[in-house]
């Protein structure tokens, strides 16, 4: 059975992260992605390391945790487009591509004609995403700048981390993950656009602050309508009680039971339906006047048992709560394990022979996301690609490797 994007082209210039995990979503949908990376050098992110895949010698390969993440299901060519053979071959496959991605500095492409307009003139109907820091205009257009500095300027970092703590970074490439995101929505709605009412291809404009700054929704939105600046609050939330982590005998928990019957339950859970009678107890509001109480009886009450014990016993009564994992518990979990979350899929130069990788969480009853390849080694699909979309003979090529085009 086919994948929703089976026979839609992309030719990958991007490469880092946020170009690369938007190209590998639309590869895991069934889109012939052509990843082209720099002779020799690659992308940046195969050396950005430890740790590293172990290769069949058992040495750290070129392939990162931040590469394997971000490029399965893609083939892999290599062509220096600081030559203008190797911006013609460029040119050749945008001509028979449905979209192009790239993440290059405002201006790079430019240079080498490799810019929307350069690539519309080849094909009017290619949809041409840019992903960049700043996006294409603004004072700060032409600057660099990595996920650090967008969860700094985003404030995301002034609204995560302990009360009294200092501003605290996410645990992973938030800023990246969401642009990539945005990214893939914008593609697939030009692609729409474009097949489903006869129009023409379009430029995408990208920005890794602009998608942050988007992402803060909810949190920016407070700010709208209150005019106060949001601080960090650690794990609880100022309006609701609990919600929040709580300690037990061997780690802690997060509960969430704000609301009067969700409270009521909770307090039946943890044996305190005593405190249906206290006047402390009788609404949301009043609860948060006395959240110290509460907090009190919460710690005494959950203190002799273990995460376990409890998450079993709030899911029978009712109550949302969840025991705070270490991503080995995490992937250990029977749910997550259920659902197939890890998978090993072949690859060629992997000492165990597979390589595992997080399969796509988009579960589609017609069109399943069910197969996938593992991400390529440099240059590995060169001699296919060449030859099986642009026709080109042995000849041509070995002249090209020769000259070192590719």
């Amino acid at each position: 059975m086919s994948k929703p994007f089976t026979g839609i082209r992309v030719l990958d210039l991007s490469r880092i992260f946020a170009g690369p995990y938007c190209t590998q979503t639309l590869a895991d949908m069934g889109a012939e992605v052509i990843k082209v990376e720099r002779p020799v050098a690659g992308d940046e992110m195969r050396n950005y390391g430890p740790p590293f895949l172990k290769n069949r010698e058992g040495k750290d390969s070129r392939e990162s945790s931040y590469y394997v993440a971000a490029n399965r299901n893609k083939k892999a060519i290599t062509v220096d487009i600081a030559k203008p053979e190797g911006q013609a071959l460029i040119k050749q496959l945008a001509a028979v591509s449905d979209v192009l991605v790239e993440n290059y500095k405002v201006g790079d492409l430019k240079r080498y004609g490799l810019d929307y307009a350069g690539i519309k003139a080849v094909n009017p109907r290619i949809i041409y995403a840019s992903i960049t820091g700043f996006g294409q205009t603004g004072p700060y257009r032409e600057r660099p700048g990595l996920d650090g500095c967008f969860q700094a300027m985003s404030g995301l970092m002034t609204i995560t981390g302990q009360t009294d703590g200092p501003p605290q970074r996410t645990g992973f490439v938030v800023s990246d993950t969401v642009t990539s995101l945005f990214t893939t929505v914008g593609i697939i709605s030009a692609l729409y656009h474009r097949n489903m009412n006869n129009g023409p291809g379009q430029y995408i404009d990208m920005s890794l602050l602009d998608s942050q700054m988007a992402a803060l929704s909810h949190r920016a939105t407070a700010y709208f309508l209150s005019g106060e600046v949001p601080m960090r609050q650690g794990n609880s939330t100022p309006s609701s009680f609990p919600s929040d982590l709580f300690p037990c005998a061997d780690g802690l928990l997060f509960i969430s039971a704000a609301a009067d019957a969700q409270f009521e339950r909770m307090l039946k859970v943890i044996g305190r339906s005593d405190l249906l009678k206290d006047e402390r107890c009788k609404d949301r509001s009043t609860r948060l006047k006395h959240r110290d109480f509460f907090q009190k009886v919460l710690v005494d009450a959950l203190a002799p048992k273990g995460m376990q014990v409890w998450v079993d016993a709030f899911a029978d009564g009712d109550v949302i709560a969840a025991a705070v994992y270490t991503m080995d518990r995490a992937f250990a979990d029977p749910h997550v394990k259920s659902h197939d979350v890890v998978m090993q899929i072949p690859h060629p130069d992997s000492a165990t022979g597979t390589v595992p990788i997080l399969r796509s969480p988009i579960r589609m009853s017609e069109t399943p996301i069910d197969s996938y390849t593992a991400p390529p080694l440099i240059g590995q699909h060169t001699d296919e690609v060449l030859k099986g979309v642009l026709g080109m003979d042995d000849a041509t090529l070995q002249r090209l490797k020769q000259d070192k085009v590719v």
